[in-house]
């Protein structure tokens, strides 16, 4: 049984909550607070195994809570609760760069208090399963990486990365560890909606050498450009004569997400063949599996983060159970081997 502790000055939101989350048979609503500094008591005192924290509360908000729950309870996941808006996109990349695990955002719009509920338990149940899962799994034996000769790669000419829970703070590490001479154009997915991805290209381009921001259609693909999926877009490369650009559509959803991670993979391995070299960091579900297959079979470099590093070990996890990963690699070192991959600087495959 997960036991759950719900934070919300709001006694509807409380309600909601507690009332969604005690449904299912999996999930017990331990104890309730209505500020920040009455959650970390009780944090103290019931030990749950997952935290939901609202954001905007009086005497201690939410920011201020998860930073101190973060630093006494190291391995707690905490799922922040947000409003759809700049200010609450803002405050949330913050949360998730203080410590808080993922954030689910405040039911708004819903023509009922029942719709209300079935999107807060659509979004926020599969998060507290993913996160207490992965805290009390075992960590297993990395599957075997694939075993390649060094003269079966070529140079790459392109990144794409995909990335979901937890991913906020795996892109920090890794973009803001890459040089400013980094020589492939880099493209990412993480699933954002819209306004939060806007934020996060923002904070990316404030703590990257790289130049960071939003993917817009018909974007040149080129060196030193990281381009981020815009919320509710899938993003896709597509040749334009001897150029690349960036191409948008709101297609159907793949692995229920748009942007998904699937799309950019495969347009990677279409345009690029063998010169794709593609990475699969922390995330729930198993999208930026089919993507990687394919820029493998293109004869691409397939990288993932390793299980105990990542905050869910989905994504990546379902790339490296398949035999696609090239490489399983902690995330501190990812940044360090891209540019060796990068700039051919290292032999592959590095583990044998």
């Amino acid at each position: 049984m997960i036991r759950a502790l719900v934070v919300d000055d709001s006694a509807v939101l409380r309600r909601l909550i507690t009332t969604v989350l005690s449904s299912d048979p999996g999930i017990e609503v331990v104890g309730t607070a209505t500020n920040g500094r009455e959650a970390i008591a009780r944090v103290d005192e019931l030990r749950p195994d997952i935290v939901t924290l609202d954001i905007e509360m009086p005497e201690l908000d939410g920011l201020g809570a998860v930073e101190i729950i973060h630093r006494n309870h190291p391995r707690l996941p905490v799922i922040m609760f947000s409003t759809l808006t700049e200010k609450g996109a803002a405050a949330t990349l913050q949360a998730l760069s203080r410590g808080a695990s993922d954030y689910v955002t405040k039911p708004s719009g819903a023509g009922s208090v029942h719709e209300s509920m079935a999107r807060v338990r659509e979004e926020l149940v599969p998060r507290i399963k993913a996160l207490t899962g992965t805290r009390r799994m075992v960590p297993q034996a990395p599957p075997p990486v694939r075993r390649r000769l060094a003269g079966e790669l070529a140079r790459p000419q392109v990144l794409v990365i995909a990335c979901s829970t937890g991913g906020p703070d795996a892109l920090c590490t890794v973009l803001s560890n890459l040089p400013a001479t980094f020589p492939l154009p880099v493209l990412v997915t993480q699933h954002m909606p819209p306004v939060f991805s806007t934020q996060l290209a923002h904070r990316l381009d404030r703590l990257s050498p790289l130049a960071v921001r939003e993917a817009a259609d018909g974007d040149a693909v080129l060196p030193g450009t990281v381009l981020l999926a815009p919320g509710d877009y899938h993003l896709r490369l597509a040749r334009d004569g001897v150029a690349v650009r960036a191409r948008l559509d709101q297609g159907e959803k793949e692995n229920f997400c748009r942007p998904a991670a699937d799309p950019l993979f495969r347009s990677a391995a279409q345009v690029y063949g063998r010169s794709a070299l593609a990475v699969v960091l922390t995330g729930m579900g198993q999208d930026g599996l089919l993507g990687s297959r394919a820029v493998s079979e293109a004869g691409g470099y397939v990288i993932t983060q390793d299980q105990e590093s990542s905050v869910v070990w989905g994504m990546p996890g379902a790339v490296a159970g398949a035999g696609i990963a090239d490489e399983i690699l902690p995330l501190d070192t990812v940044a360090s081997r891209l540019i060796s991959v990068a700039t051919r600087q290292a032999r592959v495959p590095l583990r044998t």
